[in-house]
C-alpha cells in the first residue's frame, strides 16, 4: 500500500482507538525487503510521543506464512508474558473498519538491527564490537530454545514434521528462470531426503534468526523481532540458519554477510547455552542453504521480470549456485 493511502486509514485507527486528540506524527517504511512493516508515531493532546510498528500484508495476497501477520499476536504476547525480550502486541485485528485485511500494531522498541549484508554505518563491521553483536545473537538463540513451548504456547499451533517442511520448498525453487538452478535444487533435495533426521529437539523456532532480526542499542542486545516465519518444529532449523549465514562458502566475493564469528564459535556458544549440540547440525546447515537458495530462485525471478523490484535479489541470485553446491558438499559428510 502506498504511504498516502496507508496514512489516511491509519489516521482513522489512531483517532478511534488511541483517542480523538491523538494524531500521526510520522509514518515510514521499515528497513528490510518484506514490504509488510511500517513505523509510525502518535502524539496526544499533551504532545507526548508514542511509537509503534504496523505489520500488514499486501492487498490480495494469500494469508499464509510471512503474510499471516495475525498469528504473531498471540505468539509475541505469550513470549512477552514469559519474560522473553520481544515486542508486545497491544492491537490485533482480523475484520476491521480501517483496513480491508488483518493487521497488528506492536510497540516500537529502541535500537537498530544489524542487517548482516549491509549493516548501518553506526555499527562497526569488524573487531570486538562486531563480534559481540554475533555472540549475543547466539546466546539469545539458546535462551529462546530453552523455553517450555508446551506450557508457554499450548494452543498456538500444531507442530510441523521436518519432512513436511522439506517438502514445501520444491514449489518455491521451481520458479527459477535458470534450468541449472532447478537441477541443482532437485539434487540437493534428494540428498536432504536421503539423510533426513528422525530424532530432533521439537520446539519453537524463529525461522530467520540472525542479527538482522535482532535489535541492538549501543552494541547491547534489546529484543528479537520479525517472527513471520516462526513455528513449532525442529529447533535446529535456527542453528542451521546461523551456520549458513556465517559460512563464507555460500557467498560470492562482492556479496557476503558481515559475520566475523566462526562456525565453531557459534556451535560452542549454543552448546554452552543449551547443554547439548544437535547431532545433525550439519544437515540443518545444508538445509538452511537449500532454503535460502530456493527463496532466491523465486524472488530473483520476481525482480528480473519486474513483478517485485528488489536489487538485493539480483545479488543473492549470484549466490544460488554456491549455496546449493555448499549444501551438497556438507551432505557428503553423510555416508
Amino acid at each position: 500500500m502506498e504511504l498516502p493511502a496507508l496514512k489516511t486509514r491509519l489516521d482513522g485507527f489512531v483517532r478511534e482507538i488511541l483517542g480523538p486528540n491523538c494524531q500521526l506524527s510520522y509514518l515510514e517504511k521499515s528497513d528490510g525487503h518484506a514490504g509488510l512493516t511500517y513505523l509510525f508515531g502518535v502524539k496526544d493532546g499533551q504532545n507526548q510521543l508514542s511509537e509503534f510498528v504496523l505489520k500488514i500484508p499486501p492487498a490480495g495476497v494469500r494469508l499464509k506464512g510471512n503474510t499471516d501477520v495475525l498469528r504473531q499476536a498471540p505468539l509475541l504476547n505469550a513470549l512477552n508474558d514469559a519474560g522473553l525480550p520481544v515486542p508486545k502486541v497491544p492491537y490485533a485485528y482480523d475484520e476491521n473498519a480501517w483496513f480491508d485485511r488483518p493487521f497488528i500494531v506492536m510497540e516500537k522498541l529502541p535500537g537498530r538491527v544489524f542487517f548482516v549484508w549491509e549493516p548501518h554505518q553506526s555499527f562497526a563491521h569488524e573487531g570486538e564490537q562486531a563480534l559481540s553483536i554475533w555472540r549475543q545473537c547466539v546466546e539469545q538463540l539458546s535462551a529462546l530454545h530453552r523455553i517450555d513451548w508446551q506450557s508457554v504456547l499450548p494452543d498456538w499451533e500444531a507442530p510441523e514434521e521436518l519432512g513436511d517442511n522439506l517438502a514445501r520448498w520444491q514449489a518455491i525453487y521451481r520458479h527459477a528462470l535458470e534450468p541449472n538452478w532447478i537441477q541443482l535444487a532437485e539434487e540437493t533435495e534428494r540428498r536432504l531426503i536421503d539423510h533426513l533426521p528422525d530424532d530432533y529437539q521439537l520446539g519453537l523456532f524463529h525461522g530467520d534468526f540472525q542479527p538482522g532480526n535482532l535489535l541492538y542499542e549501543d552494541y547491547q542486545f534489546v529484543a528479537v523481532i520479525d517472527w513471520e516465519l516462526s513455528g513449532i518444529s525442529a529447533q535446529a532449523l535456527d542453528l542451521g540458519w546461523l551456520l549458513m549465514v556465517v559460512d563464507e562458502k555460500n557467498w560470492i566475493s562482492n556479496y557476503r554477510p558481515v559475520s566475523p564469528i566462526s562456525e565453531q564459535e557459534v556451535l560452542s556458544i549454543y552448546q554452552s547455552g543449551m547443554g547439548y549440540l544437535p547431532d545433525d547440525h550439519i544437515w540443518f546447515q545444508a538445509f538452511a542453504g537449500y532454503r535460502l537458495a530456493s527463496i532466491a530462485c523465486l524472488n530473483h525471478k520476481l525482480h528480473v521480470t519486474g513483478k517485485r523490484i528488489e536489487p538485493a535479489w539480483e545479488s543473492l541470485g549470484q549466490c544460488v549456485v554456491p549455496m546449493f553446491e555448499r549444501a551438497q558438499a556438507l551432505l557428503a559428510n553423510y555416508k
